[in-house]
C-alpha cells in the first residue's frame, strides 16, 4: 500500500472514531465548524438546498476561510471560480458584482449556493451527480454521463480527487444535520 494510501486510510479511520467516540458537542462542533450559520440558513432556505448540504461544501472547499483561493484561482468560502461566479452572478441579476466580492462571505455563500441548487436542479437532485459537477465542472459531469464512462456512483466517478470530494462533503453532511440539525 503507498505511504499516502495508508496515511488517508489512518486519517480517516481516527476521524471516524473520534466523531463517534466523543459525545461533547463542543469537541465536535469544533471540527465541524458551522461559521456563517443565519447566512447559510437563510441562502439555503430560499434557494431551496439543504443547509447542511451548503455547510459541508464551504468545510470541504474552503475549511471555512473566507480568503481562501486555489492553485486554480477558486475564491472564497465556497471556491468559485471568477468566470463561474460572474455567470451565476449575471443570472441572479447581481448587476454590480465584482470579483473582489468573492471574498465577501455572503456574496461567495449566495453565489456558492445558486449554483449548487442550479446543479442540484440540473442533475435532477442527485446529490452525487450536482457534488461532482461543483467539483469537476459541470462539463465533464454531462460528458462522462452521456458517453457511458460514469453510471452515477461515487465509487465510480471518473477524476479519484472528485471521488474523494463527494464522499467527503456527504460525509460532512451526516455530521452536519447529525450536530446542527437540517433547519429548512
Amino acid at each position: 500500500m503507498k505511504r499516502t494510501t495508508a496515511t488517508a486510510l489512518a486519517v480517516a479511520v481516527l476521524g471516524w472514531a473520534y466523531f463517534n467516540h466523543f459525545q461533547d458537542p463542543i469537541v465536535r462542533q469544533f471540527a465541524y465548524p458551522y461559521d456563517y450559520r443565519d447566512v447559510v440558513e437563510a441562502v439555503a432556505a430560499k434557494e431551496e438546498v439543504p443547509p447542511s448540504l451548503v455547510a459541508s461544501v464551504i468545510l470541504a472547499e474552503s475549511k471555512y476561510k473566507n480568503t481562501a483561493q486555489s492553485e486554480s484561482g477558486a475564491i472564497g468560502l465556497m471556491q468559485l471560480m471568477p468566470d463561474t461566479a460572474r455567470w451565476v452572478a449575471q443570472q441572479m441579476g447581481h448587476g454590480n458584482y465584482t470579483d473582489a466580492q468573492l471574498q465577501e462571505p455572503t456574496t461567495n455563500i449566495e453565489l456558492g449556493t445558486w449554483y449548487l441548487s442550479y446543479l442540484l436542479k440540473e442533475f435532477n437532485g442527485d446529490e452525487v451527480q450536482a457534488l461532482a459537477a461543483y467539483n469537476a465542472g459541470r462539463g465533464h459531469v454531462e460528458s462522462w454521463l452521456k458517453e457511458e464512462n460514469w453510471n452515477g456512483m461515487i465509487d465510480t466517478i471518473p477524476f479519484p480527487e472528485t471521488r474523494e470530494y463527494v464522499r467527503n462533503v456527504l460525509t460532512y453532511q451526516e455530521r452536519y444535520e447529525s450536530l446542527y440539525g437540517d433547519h429548512r
